[in-house]
């Protein structure tokens, strides 16, 4: 008897999520009685599950985030030059991030707290360490520079040129091309001149 109850608390889970992020990617502004409607259950039982909007927010982020570690995961990251992997990275997370705009643009500006934050962008930091350090041992990339401040780098101008193609000002195409010269530039191995 509990773990049936306890598999339909998860279900009833489930499908608010999926409704939220579709009713939320459409109107990031939608309340909790349409997200509720949606999902064919009642406001409270949406608040037995997310005590407020923004737990549930908090929610429907982490669930787009899983989507785009998987989407990562299956883009073959420790095949081919690390260069590759990276880019392969990069467009799996856009493609996940295109698929919400106005609902991540919409969280984003949200305080976050912390721990969250740090939390979310963890599995996302693993992965682009783990392509750093293949490239370093290759040659691929420069050995010098720590990789901490690489991955925070590559995150950093990802989001730039996310907020620059979202706000209209760069096409798509022009900010994926200028992140792929800029992160090459920073990356690749080269001999820095000495001062004299």
């Amino acid at each position: 008897m509990t773990r049936s109850r306890r598999s339909d608390a998860q279900r009833s889970r489930t499908s608010i999520l999926d409704a939220a992020l579709k009713k939320l990617g459409t109107d990031p502004d939608a309340g909790v009685e349409a997200i509720a409607t949606a999902a064919g259950v009642t406001r409270q039982t949406v608040y037995a599950h997310f005590p407020s909007r923004g737990e549930l927010l908090s929610a429907v982020l982490d669930r787009i985030t899983e989507e785009a570690v998987a989407a990562m995961d299956a883009a073959d990251l420790d095949d081919g030059p690390a260069a590759d992997a990276l880019v392969r990275l990069l467009e799996a997370a856009r493609r996940t991030s295109g698929r919400y705009p106005a609902l991540l643009g919409k969280i984003n500006s949200l305080p976050a707290p912390p721990p969250d934050d740090r939390r979310r962008h963890e599995p996302v930091a693993d992965r682009l360490a783990r392509i750093i350090e293949r490239g370093k041992a290759t040659g691929e990339f420069d050995a010098r520079l720590p990789t901490g401040w690489l991955v925070a780098v590559i995150v950093k101008l990802g989001h730039a040129a996310a907020e620059e193609t979202d706000s209209g000002r760069i096409p798509h195409t022009e900010a994926t091309d200028a992140l792929h010269t800029t992160l090459h530039r920073i990356l690749t191995a080269t001999k820095i001149p000495t001062t004299n």
